[in-house]
């Protein structure tokens, strides 16, 4: 089955719209731990790859625009194209899109995917906290994202990639997407920094200060910055009614 897998993912290009790692840089090897690989089968033979991370041992957040047909998610991995002794490879029993998702406006770009099992928690393989209701990242902030998309040269990278970003004044996208609504989405890439000229793939993690703060969501095909995340913290009334009713209780971030 993972040889299968892997196969697939080198041999079909990705279909998920949303961001790329450019001029960013090779993440060290299980220096996150809570990275999330979401394989999954849209139909009529249409595959993509998105990016996701672990938040409880049998759950992982993702965008709601990744979901599809016969989901599986690799844990503990860092070069994608190799059968690393530390990877985990588990289907998705169930996936969880928030029900008012927009595809068009992307608002409520959130879904949870319950692992059919349970992933088992190592030194690759890890969780990561989730922000509280009362914590807003501010414009000037930087953050990270990492994930397996495309690089600036075109080419699909075996190991995960990582880049920092600034958090923008909402008025930056405002200016460049109509729909932008800054209490549930983040503008992130500072347009004068090529560094932070791309987010990580859709559905990766914001990371700021080791908490899970936004979700990889979309931007403009250009690839240019800035691009828009799902904010998390606006989404925890969901994540904890979802939790709940797949039998999961919340965990709130120690201080």
């Amino acid at each position: 089955m993972l040889l299968l897998l892997l196969l697939l993912t080198n041999l079909l290009p990705s279909r998920a719209k949303g961001g790329e790692i450019r001029w960013g840089r090779e993440a060290r090897p299980h220096s996150r731990p809570y990275m999330a690989f979401v394989h999954s089968n849209s139909g009529k033979e249409v595959r993509k790859s998105c990016g996701g991370f672990l938040v409880r041992d049998n759950f992982v957040l993702t965008a709601a625009h990744c979901t599809g047909r016969e989901i599986t998610v690799i844990l503990g991995a860092h070069n994608i194209s190799k059968a690393e002794n530390s990877q985990q490879i588990i289907p998705v029993l169930k996936a969880f899109p928030h029900k008012d998702y927009n595809n068009n406006s992307k608002f409520n770009d959130i879904m949870l995917l319950k692992l059919r099992d349970k992933a088992q928690l190592n030194w690759a393989v890890k969780t990561i906290a989730l922000p509280r209701s009362q914590d807003w990242v501010r414009p000037g902030q930087v953050c990270s994202v990492a994930g397996w998309g495309r690089l600036e040269s075109g080419k699909k990278p075996a190991t995960l990639q990582e880049v920092d970003l600034e958090v923008q004044n909402e008025q930056k996208c405002k200016d460049l997407f109509k729909n932008y609504n800054n209490s549930i989405q983040l503008c992130m890439g500072n347009p004068k920094d090529k560094k932070a000229t791309a987010s990580g793939d859709s559905g990766g993690p914001l990371v700021c200060n080791n908490v899970a703060q936004g979700i990889v969501s979309f931007g403009k095909t250009s690839g240019k910055p800035p691009r828009v995340f799902t904010r998390i913290s606006s989404f925890l009334p969901w994540i904890k009614r979802t939790l709940q009713t797949a039998g999961t209780r919340l965990r709130r971030p120690q201080d």
